[in-house]
């Protein structure tokens, strides 16, 4: 039997380099405040809580005075950096190079967009991170689209400029720009903004699950990166199970007896947890 963990697994880019600029405070100063989860990772939050993180909401944001706060790879609308800059806090901002793109080019174009009296559409689950930071550039008044059923929302007779969230589904993306199109006369406007980690990673996950009899696919329970990539590799290989650590795994699992098992994690799941996993995997299965 083989258990393999896919080499091209782990953090992307954008929380990696988050998660690094955290240790690196939290070696300097022990203890460090930052707005929401810095990464859709239960395990991980509770190692990173160990070392001194303090998670708080918008409203401690509201009530840290003279402090210092880390704003994670996800982002954050115009609004907590005017918290920041009132309450003479000292801002570590991580935010994803990518993110920060994707901020910049919907602000730009919802500005352009109101005096053209168009509008721009957001693809993106309502109340994630990411998207509460990409509402925030247009004043909240970007139309979000979470799916095909709520395209009515879109003015077919005015310009129309579409971004999508950096984690969604290409596939999904471009199924959806394709019925907003059909709706209009309007050449819309359609930008290419999810990440193109995210991206690479789905394809990478359609060949890893082929290559395996059972698939682990080990990911956080409030990550939507996790959500899809689960959901494509489920699709492609019906022996595929999530898990968000080695205590979930159930022999139940391995009735068929695969000779290959594969272990697949989200862009928000650390290389240490799947390590854990691939150990007790083979610890139950006699390996």
């Amino acid at each position: 039997m083989r258990i393999v963990i896919d080499n091209g697994s782990g953090f992307c880019f954008g929380v990696r380099r988050a998660i690094a600029t955290l240790e690196q405070e939290l070696r300097r100063k022990g203890s460090i405040h930052c707005v929401g989860d810095i990464v859709h990772n239960e395990r991980e939050i509770e190692r990173l809580q160990k070392l001194g993180l303090k998670i708080i909401d918008n409203a401690g944001l509201s009530k840290l005075k003279n402090s210092s706060v880390l704003f994670r790879a996800h982002g954050e609308p115009p609004a907590s950096y005017e918290i920041v800059e009132k309450n003479n806090l000292k801002l570590i901002d991580a935010t994803c190079p990518v993110v920060l793109k994707l901020q910049q080019s919907i602000r730009l174009a919802w500005q352009k967009q109101k005096k053209l009296g168009g509008q721009v559409v957001l693809f993106g689950k309502k109340g994630h991170a990411e998207v509460i930071g990409l509402m925030g550039q247009t004043d909240n008044e970007c139309i979000l689209v979470e799916d095909e059923s709520q395209i009515d929302s879109i003015d077919p007779n005015k310009p129309c400029v579409v971004f999508a969230q950096t984690t969604k589904d290409p596939q999904q993306y471009m199924s959806l720009l394709q019925k907003i199109q059909a709706r209009t006369s309007i050449k819309i406007e359609a930008h290419n903004s999810i990440c193109r980690q995210m991206a690479d990673r789905a394809e990478q996950l359609k060949s890893f699950a082929l290559q395996y009899d059972t698939i682990l696919f080990v990911g956080g329970a409030k990550s939507s990166n996790s959500k899809v990539l689960y959901g494509i590799c489920k699709d492609i290989n019906p022996s595929s199970y999530f898990l968000t650590s080695e205590e979930d795994l159930q022999m139940s699992w391995f009735e068929s007896k695969p000779e290959a098992i594969g272990i697949f994690g989200a862009t928000s799941t650390p290389l240490w947890l799947m390590e854990r996993v691939k150990a007790r995997c083979m610890e139950m299965l006699n390996v």
